[in-house]
């Protein structure tokens, strides 16, 4: 059973960095392709899809949306079974609560988020 679990959000200012990390409580994520997510404020039934890695095995394409290709890097550590989000140079823009899910995203498996905030 895959209990997803994001971490590392927060209250920043514009500029600064996060790292963001997601882990499964309950089966290892070895075997997944694992995405990030965000919800921005206001948007109650839209979680955009900002990056996604594929499975450790596989070792295929990293996918980054336009709005965070260059600040964001998305990685995985296959021995504690978690799945990283480094931001850099956040915006305000990027205040949102972020998520990470398997590939394809799968309902049953949305987790509570963390929240991340960048305000001057």
């Amino acid at each position: 059973q895959v209990q997803l679990v994001e971490s590392g959000g927060g209250l920043v200012q514009p500029g600064d960095s996060l790292r963001l990390s997601c882990t499964s409580s309950g089966t290892t994520l070895d075997n997944y392709g694992i995405a990030w997510f965000r919800q921005a404020p206001g948007k109650q039934r839209e979680r955009d899809e900002i990056s996604c890695i594929s499975t450790s095995s596989r070792h295929g394409p990293i996918y980054y949306a336009d709005s965070v290709k260059g600040r964001f890097t998305i990685s995985r550590d296959n021995a504690k079974t978690m799945v990283y989000l480094q931001m850099n140079n956040l915006k305000p823009e990027d205040t949102a609560v972020y998520y990470c899910n398997t590939v394809p995203y799968t309902d049953r498996y949305w987790g509570q988020g963390t929240q991340v905030t960048v305000s001057s």
